[in-house]
């Protein structure tokens, strides 16, 4: 049965652009319209050829595919279906929450109201004339600090704002205590209503004048009714076409304007070639770490450079001693390899811990990177290599043995070096450098996430209050990004570029977190302007996978750490252990905001001090239960 339809609306011209980043992509164009079905209005981008809808959305396989978990999402435009054909995406009115211009006008984006964002990206000539079309069918608004993002305004929500606004029960703010009762009227319509209307009018009926105004009485039982946390009013510090909010408590300090750091160009061959004595010494490690730092390493110097940037090769060391070192390490290699290879069944069977890594691996490996050049096909001999290599690690470090996410951090680096003793060195020192991320009782990812909401406290208060107050404050939708480096997040290309920078440890080496902070500073205003929960929060955070501009991110994070350095004698000693200062012995003001909430600690000092560890996990919103992160680590790597 087909579906009644009616075009209201129609932009050609328009090119669909699926969640792949790469350059070689092939689009899809088609048109942007607006279209009433029976089922409501939407949001429709149609290829060239026709198609046809049922009349249940559920059942068409030309709708936009949402998964109803905390992963990314799939939009049917992605790739075609079995028939080959570039599918429809569709949007209901009901389902947007709002949308962004991006890349000068250029550029649509849409979000839903689960904080789902759809990651297929319509490029058009100008998107300001489809918007100008939209605005007589939904209302929506500018947002007040982002002048690219358009926030849809729900009918309900709107009536109710102005009729309380009229009535003048509030001194400000209005439209918080109205998307707050909108919100549990939904969840809970009954409970909500007579609790709300029962309670004001027990207020005017009963109101004592002399005591209090009703308007005072009124708005304290919205608060309790409706559990609203509503801040004092933000103050605006503007930098240059950014601005940072921050309410009045976090005015004890204000940092400077953030100075824009410029990217270079990556270490060449004719640099690296100058920094070798004739011997083949490296001479200055520092000045090529501040090359690689500030533009990465040409991709023809990798193979080399890389072995000294996790500790394969010394700095010092000569090409003689690289080649006898070599040796030993191949050599070295290999009998831990034939250890495992010589393993007899009966050796496995008694051996319970062996077989489950063994186990692990074997999945694990036949799901990563899959779509990469250096990993597809059946019976690929690279993926028998990475196979290899982790078993191998399990045999060098049993105590850690293998965990999900390993495999991610080594496939790069295999497909690099192309050489399994090679590979399996450099990633022993990768290893070295995260391996607390995957250790059993997760002491190195509640330190770093704990550090993560201490140093947003002080570079974003006003959004790291909003997290806490929407129970986000445990950064848990940061936890794959720290877990396996940002692999996740970013293209084959970028991952690597971002790897180097990274493993220079400057200018400090928590510059990881910084690029977290930098991210978020990146969406603060998505995540705020439409009141994203935790829910919603996680799947924008998971939605952003392959869409983050790397030399800007890495920019605004060394922006970032200046600003930090710029007050570096006002910081509390939590935040000064994070960007690699010694401490002033001094607490932090307040307990970092609010009774401590979210208390940060510094991961060295952890490994010295277990109850300074445990008051700051424990300290305000932030709790880390036995099985919280282990929770989240299941979730977040099932769609890993």
């Amino acid at each position: 049965m087909l579906n009644f339809n009616q075009d209201l609306c129609i932009h050609t011209g328009v090119v669909l652009r699926g969640a792949s980043t790469r350059e070689d992509e092939v689009h899809s164009l088609g048109t942007l319209n607006i279209v009433e079905y029976s089922f409501g209005k939407c949001i429709e981008w149609k290829p060239i050829e026709d198609s046809v809808v049922s009349e249940n959305p559920d059942q068409d396989s030309e709708w936009s595919l949402v998964d109803t978990h905390t992963r990314r999402t799939r939009t049917s435009s992605e790739g075609p279906d079995s028939l080959g054909r570039t599918r429809i995406v569709r949007i209901l009115f009901s389902d947007l929450n709002s949308f962004r211009i991006n890349h000068g006008g250029q550029q649509l984006i849409f979000m839903q109201k689960d904080g789902t964002s759809y990651v297929a990206f319509f490029q058009l000539s100008n998107a300001e004339s489809f918007v100008n079309s939209l605005k007589g069918f939904i209302k929506f608004v500018k947002s007040r600090t982002n002048r690219n993002l358009y926030i849809v305004v729900d009918e309900v929500q709107s009536v109710l704002t102005k009729s309380f606004a009229e009535l003048d029960l509030f001194q400000e703010n209005t439209s918080d205590y109205v998307w707050k009762f909108v919100k549990n009227l939904h969840n809970r319509p009954y409970e909500t209503t007579l609790e709300a209307f029962s309670k004001l009018a027990d207020i005017w009926l009963y109101k004592d004048p002399v005591k209090r105004p009703v308007e005072e009485a009124v708005a304290d039982i919205f608060n309790n009714s409706f559990s609203i946390d509503v801040s004092p009013p933000p103050v605006s510090v503007c930098s240059g076409e950014e601005y940072e909010l921050i309410g009045e408590h976090e005015l004890g300090l204000v940092l400077p304007p953030r100075p824009p750091c410029q990217r270079d160009s990556p270490l060449s061959q004719e640099q690296w070639s100058k920094f070798k004595d004739s011997e083949g010494r490296i001479l200055n490690p520092q000045q090529v770490k501040e090359i690689i730092f500030r533009g990465g390493i040409v991709p023809s110097l990798r193979f080399d450079v890389w072995k000294f940037l996790l500790n394969y090769y010394p700095w010092n060391s000569t090409h003689i001693e690289r080649l006898e070192l070599k040796k030993k390490k191949t050599d070295e290699y290999f009998m831990m390899k034939l250890q495992w290879r010589s393993m007899t069944p009966m050796q496995e069977n008694n051996f319970s811990d062996y077989r489950d890594r063994k186990s692990l691996i074997e999945k694990d490996v036949n799901r990563t990177d899959r779509t990469h050049p250096y990993y597809t096909g059946d019976n690929n001999p690279h993926l028998a290599q990475l196979y290899d290599i982790l078993m191998t690690y399990v045999m060098y470090n049993f105590d850690l043995g293998y965990v999900q996410g390993m495999s991610d951090l080594l496939s790069p680096i295999l497909s690099l070096m192309e050489n399994e003793v090679d590979a399996f060195w450099c990633f022993v020192g990768f290893m070295d450098k995260v391996s607390t991320n995957f250790e059993i009782d997760q002491a190195g990812m509640k330190a770093q996430l704990c550090q993560l909401y201490t140093l947003l406290n002080t570079t974003d208060p006003q959004l790291a209050h909003y997290l806490n107050r929407h129970d986000s404050g445990n950064m848990f939708f940061c936890f794959r990004w720290l877990l396996v480096l940002f692999k996740r997040e970013f293209n084959a290309i970028d991952i690597m570029k971002l790897w180097e920078v990274l493993w220079t440890d400057l200018p400090c080496k928590n510059f990881h977190l910084l690029l977290c902070a930098a991210i978020l500073d990146t969406e603060r205003t998505m995540l705020m302007e439409n009141r994203y929960g935790l829910t919603e929060i996680l799947k924008h955070i998971n939605d952003l996978s392959h869409h983050i501009e790397l030399p800007w991110t890495l920019s605004k994070a060394e922006g970032i750490y200046h600003q930090l350095m710029s007050v570096a004698d006002k910081l509390p000693d939590n935040v000064r252990a994070i960007i690699g200062l010694e401490p002033l012995n001094r607490t932090s003001p307040a307990s970092d905001v609010e009774n401590g909430e979210a208390s940060g600690y510094n991961a060295e000092a952890d490994a010295t001090d277990s109850c300074s560890r445990r008051s700051s996990i424990e300290s305000g919103n932030i709790k880390f239960g036995d099985n919280e992160v282990s929770f989240e680590r299941g979730l977040d790597l099932s769609y890993m």
